[in-house]
């Protein structure tokens, strides 16, 4: 049985936007003065703006990526991409979708960045919750704008 995908270019666009808007408010007025504490940055700290412009070209990247593979994940645990039966609603596939990937692949890295790099169980906390909150945006668009 060969599976159907079909991807939505505009539910991808939108996943990449609230990805990147979830992330501005998270490390920004939610976060933002944790976050900088636990990596050692000092509140008045100002990056380069080229350090900055090349930081947010990989952000739109990494988010156009995870939302490509999360939109192909969200078709697959959908039986009628299988012609299997029939789908249940759409928001048991978006939760499915973020939170395995997100206890996956996510939890795991930053786990390593606790054990290894001597990352603070805090930083791990506000990152976790960022990605958890940012895939499950994401899914949910995906998943429900076909």
């Amino acid at each position: 049985m060969q599976p159907v995908f079909h991807l939505n270019w505009l539910a991808i666009a939108a996943a990449v936007v609230a990805n990147i808007g979830i992330g501005f408010v998270w490390y920004g007025p939610v976060f933002g003065s944790a976050w900088m504490h636990e990596m050692g940055l000092t509140p008045d700290h100002k990056p380069d703006p080229a350090v900055l412009k090349r930081s947010m070209i990989l952000m739109i990247v990494g988010a156009f990526l995870t939302a490509y593979v999360l939109a192909h994940t969200v078709a697959v645990w959908r039986p009628s991409t299988w012609n299997a039966g029939t789908d249940a609603a759409h928001a048991v596939y978006g939760l499915s979708t973020a939170f395995f990937t997100w206890i996956g692949f996510f939890v795991p890295v930053l786990l390593a960045g606790v054990a290894w790099e001597n990352k603070s169980w805090k930083l791990f906390g506000i990152n976790a919750g960022y990605h958890f909150v940012a895939l499950l945006a994401a899914s949910m668009i995906l998943a429900y704008w076909r």
